[in-house]
């Protein structure tokens, strides 16, 4: 179990390092749009890291799936922690949308909306850890 538990970090780990910095590409291509310059190296970039992280979080779901359902995982600790998991997906989506209005050109968010957006990912992540961690239930 332990070695799961480890792959399954590892993956997490990258899942999160893409979707900490697909955001940030959002707020440099809305910058760099409003001063004219090119941006389309930033839609290139957008794309591969979002295909790497759609893999990363793909294979850790797998390996999170296993840990529960194949050591019997379980308490209302992880039923709350699958909550935030499911808002991290959803967080994922968004990230895409964004990406597909950045890559067909549309209208963006403005780079003061996109940093806040930027912190969603951060928001929770913290209480999955938390709660992965500690276990208070």
């Amino acid at each position: 179990m332990l070695w799961i538990k480890a792959l399954h970090l590892t993956f997490v780990i990258a899942w999160l390092a893409g979707l900490f910095y697909l955001p940030r590409i959002f707020v440099h291509y809305v910058e760099g749009q409003a001063r004219g310059e090119d941006v389309r190296r930033l839609i290139i970039m957008g794309r591969r890291l979002a295909a790497f992280m759609s893999l990363m979080a793909g294979i850790a779901l797998l390996f999170g799936l296993w840990l529960w359902l194949g050591f019997q995982i379980d308490g209302r600790w992880l039923m709350i922690k699958l909550v935030f998991v499911i808002g991290l997906i959803g967080y994922h989506i968004a990230c895409l949308v964004l990406l597909r209005r950045m890559v067909q050109h549309q209208t963006m968010p403005g780079s003061w909306a996109l940093r806040l957006f930027n912190e969603g990912a951060l928001l929770l992540v913290v209480p999955i850890i938390l709660l992965a961690v500690v276990k208070p239930f």
